[in-house]
């Protein structure tokens, strides 16, 4: 009951529910999921501040699937500072496949989250997944060149990593026909412009 409510962002009866003292502020639901979790992959901002301001939530859960990767995936940049702003959720956790927050925040293009995530000086932005891909990689993919100029004004990134396969950014934004991260990638000057992966 109280997960359905923060799921579906009732935060009234969430608050209802927590001042009669009988209520488990940090429950979870059948499947696991917590109500923090639900509030943060739902958008629900007021619900999660309430959760957070009991100062009972736990941030952290199985697989490092914090509420962070569920806020992040779907750009809720307000929730993502949020939970960045408590300084007890990890910034830069990794999943089962080695992929980092900051990954999914490239994949689907949200630049506001990207560059909250980079601001926390936490976040190793030239991170390889277990492919070899970074989050250059795949914003470059994805053809989201406001994320790929985040990304390399960092300095802190390869501006032609290459993945397992010797695939680089600039060889997945040529892939996906994406001239604007093509111009992007060839006009800082530091990327091979014939990279070749290992078919050739």
């Amino acid at each position: 009951m109280y997960e359905r409510a923060a799921e579906n962002g009732h935060k009234a009866v969430i608050k209802l529910l927590l001042d009669t003292s009988k209520v488990d502020a940090d429950p979870k639901d059948r499947d696991g999921r917590a109500a923090l979790y639900m509030a943060a992959a739902n958008g629900h901002e007021a619900v999660v501040k309430l959760l957070l301001d009991t100062g009972k939530v736990n941030l952290h859960r199985e697989e490092l699937r914090t509420a962070l990767w569920f806020a992040e995936q779907k750009g809720y940049k307000a929730i993502v500072k949020m939970l960045l702003d408590t300084g007890k959720v990890d910034a830069d956790p990794k999943d089962g496949a080695g992929r980092i927050v900051l990954s999914w925040a490239a994949k689907n293009g949200h630049e506001a989250v990207v560059k909250l995530l980079l601001d926390t000086g936490k976040v190793d932005a030239g991170a390889k997944n277990q492919s070899g891909w970074t989050a250059l990689h795949i914003a470059a993919e994805n053809g989201h060149e406001a994320v790929v100029k985040l990304l390399l004004d960092t300095s802190k990134v390869n501006a032609d990593p290459k993945d397992r396969d010797g695939r680089t950014a600039l060889y997945m934004a040529a892939k996906y026909g994406h001239e604007a991260v093509i111009k992007l990638l060839l006009n800082i000057g530091k990327v091979d412009v014939d990279p070749k992966d290992r078919a050739g």
